[in-house]
C-alpha cells in the first residue's frame, strides 16, 4: 500500500529507528518521509503530543488535521492512544545548521489526498482499516487516517442488524471506490461486490451436505439462513430461533435457474466468539461492472 492506513508502520523497525533521535528525524525531514508515533495527550487548545523518544512533542492543531477550518475537534480527541502520522517539516525562520522541527499530521494527509483524488479511479479496489462502526454502517481509514464510509446495505449481500456482525475495529479489508467527489474530497466505499456473486458462492455448497449457518431472517413462512456474507437459503419455519444464532443445516436442494436454495434446520449451535475467514473473491485491481444474480432468475430465494 503506498499510504497505508495509520497504525501499520508505527511498530516497524524502521520507522522506530528514525524516531529514536535527532539525527533520524532530520533524516526523515531531508527525505520527505511520512512517520508514525502514538499519541499521549491532547491539550485543551487540542494541540496533538506524539511521544517520541520517551517525550511529548507537539504537533499543533492546525497540523493535526488536514482540515483544520471546517473538521471538528474530535477529530483530534479521538486520536489519543492510537497512532498517528507526520512528516517532519523544518520549521519556519530555523537556521540550516540548527534546524528545529515542526510535526505535521496535515501534510501527511494532504500528499495522500492528493493522489487519491488525483489517481483513483471508481471500481479500484483499495485496502482499508475499520475505525469505528455505528449501526447505519462503517468508517475506516482509507490511508493516513482520511476516512471514508461503507452504508451497512453495502457491507454484504445478506442482511445483518449492525456492521459489528461482518467487521471489528482495526481491521483491515478490501473496498470498491464507488464514488469520488473531488470537490468535497471525498471517497465512498461499498465491500458487498468483493464477496462474490450467487453462483460463485453457491458452487461450494452441494445438496446433501450439512454446514453451519447464521439465522438472518425469521419470517412466519420460513428462515432465512446464511451460509456465506452473500449467500442465503431458506428453510421451513424453526421454533427458538432468533437473529444471528448460529445453526447446523441440512442442505435440500440447489436450485440456480430460481437462485434458491432449500435447507432445513438440524441443531442449534453455540455462540462462537472466533468468526470463520471470510471468502473474498478479488478480480484484480479493479472491478469494471458486477451483476450478483445470474441471468433471469425466475425466483429469488436469497433475502
Amino acid at each position: 500500500m503506498r499510504f497505508p492506513p495509520e497504525g501499520l508502520l508505527c511498530d516497524t523497525a524502521e520507522n522506530q529507528e528514525f524516531l529514536s533521535g535527532r539525527r533520524g528525524l532530520e533524516s526523515a525531514s531531508l527525505e520527505g518521509r511520512t512517520l508514525e508515533a502514538r499519541a499521549v495527550r491532547c491539550d485543551g487548545c487540542c494541540n496533538l503530543f506524539v511521544e517520541l523518544g520517551g517525550r511529548a512533542v507537539v504537533i499543533p492543531r492546525r497540523e493535526a488535521i488536514i482540515d483544520p477550518d471546517n473538521q471538528k475537534d474530535v477529530a483530534i480527541l479521538s486520536r489519543v492512544g492510537r497512532p498517528v502520522c507526520f512528516k517532519v517539516l523544518r520549521a519556519p525562520g530555523c537556521q540550516e545548521d540548527e534546524p528545529r522541527f515542526l510535526l505535521s499530521r496535515r501534510a501527511a494527509q494532504e500528499e495522500a489526498m492528493e493522489y487519491f483524488m488525483n489517481r483513483l479511479n471508481i471500481g479500484e479496489i483499495i485496502w482499508c482499516r475499520v475505525s469505528r462502526l455505528e449501526c447505519f454502517g462503517a468508517f475506516v481509514d482509507i490511508g493516513r487516517g482520511i476516512p471514508s464510509f461503507i452504508g451497512i446495505e453495502n457491507i454484504s449481500v445478506s442482511r445483518i442488524r449492525h456492521p459489528a456482525e461482518r467487521f471489528r475495529i482495526g481491521q483491515l479489508i478490501p473496498a470498491v471506490v464507488t464514488e469520488i467527489d473531488r470537490t468535497l474530497k471525498r471517497v465512498m466505499l461499498s465491500h458487498k461486490e468483493l464477496l462474490g456473486t450467487w453462483e460463485e458462492n453457491a458452487a461450494f455448497f452441494h445438496s446433501g451436505d450439512t454446514v453451519e449457518g447464521i439465522v438472518r431472517g425469521i419470517e412466519s413462512y420460513g428462515v432465512f439462513i446464511e451460509l456465506a456474507p452473500n449467500l442465503s437459503g431458506l428453510s421451513d419455519p424453526h421454533e427458538g430461533l432468533r437473529e444471528g444464532q448460529r445453526v447446523c443445516v441440512y442442505i435440500k436442494s440447489i436450485i440456480p435457474e430460481k437462485m434458491k436454495i432449500k435447507l432445513a434446520v438440524v441443531d442449534v449451535l453455540p455462540d462462537c466468539p472466533v468468526r470463520k475467514p471470510v471468502r473474498y473473491f478479488l478480480p484484480g485491481r479493479r472491478i469494471t461492472g458486477w451483476t450478483y444474480a445470474p441471468e433471469s432468475p425466475a425466483e429469488n430465494g436469497c433475502e
